[in-house]
């Protein structure tokens, strides 16, 4: 059957802010009985965080159906660290990637020709991400028009993400628009949304 989660992430704020950040969203989410703050590590998941934020007890007011009385949601799993995430399992590139200087799209796995990256096209963003990680500042060159922009303006396909906040929902039901748009109101910034399974 597997555990499925539902990932908000913030594209946008710094690593250095990301953590005053979470703690704000964290007492925002525990205020409103969405979350408590007792954590656990059952049904968590994530690459970048062993635990997560058990369930509060007005956690259906974030989703979309609560009907199903039998349904608890597991954890709410906060990621801070300059982080790439993908939706899937298994999965570790982008299938592509939209140039914010001029729009072109470069595809770096050629579905459904191709299941695997072209090597020559990810290295570059591979190499940015990489410094980005590092550092704070990484950049990619556009092929198209030649201009470098951070990987961070890059606008990449819907199951990849760089950002150095996460949010990873295990098992809840789908969060509902009006949380979503909440959420991302409280964040401030740009978000990417995925979903996924383990």
């Amino acid at each position: 059957m597997g555990v499925h989660f539902e990932r908000i992430v913030d594209v946008e704020v710094s690593g250095e802010e990301a953590g005053a950040l979470a703690e704000r969203m964290v007492d925002w989410m525990v205020a409103e009985g969405l979350i408590t703050r007792e954590l656990s590590s059952v049904l968590v998941y994530s690459p970048h965080a062993d635990e997560g934020y058990l369930p509060g007890p007005d956690w259906a007011r974030a989703v979309a159906d609560a009907s199903d009385p039998t349904w608890l949601p597991g954890p709410v799993a906060v990621v801070v660290g300059r982080n790439h995430h993908v939706g899937g399992q298994g999965e570790d590139e982008a299938e592509y990637a939209v140039c914010p200087r001029c729009g072109t799209r470069t595809v770096i796995i050629n579905y459904p020709e191709e299941f695997r990256p072209d090597p020559e096209v990810w290295q570059p963003f591979e190499d940015g991400i990489a410094a980005w990680k590092a550092t704070g500042q990484g950049s990619t060159p556009c092929s198209a028009c030649g201009a470098s922009a951070p990987v961070t303006e890059w606008e990449w396909d819907s199951g990849f993400a760089v950002g150095a906040l996460a949010f990873d929902f295990w098992n809840w039901p789908p969060l509902s628009e009006t949380f979503r748009a909440e959420f991302g109101r409280r964040l401030g910034h740009r978000t990417a949304e995925h979903t996924g399974k383990f």
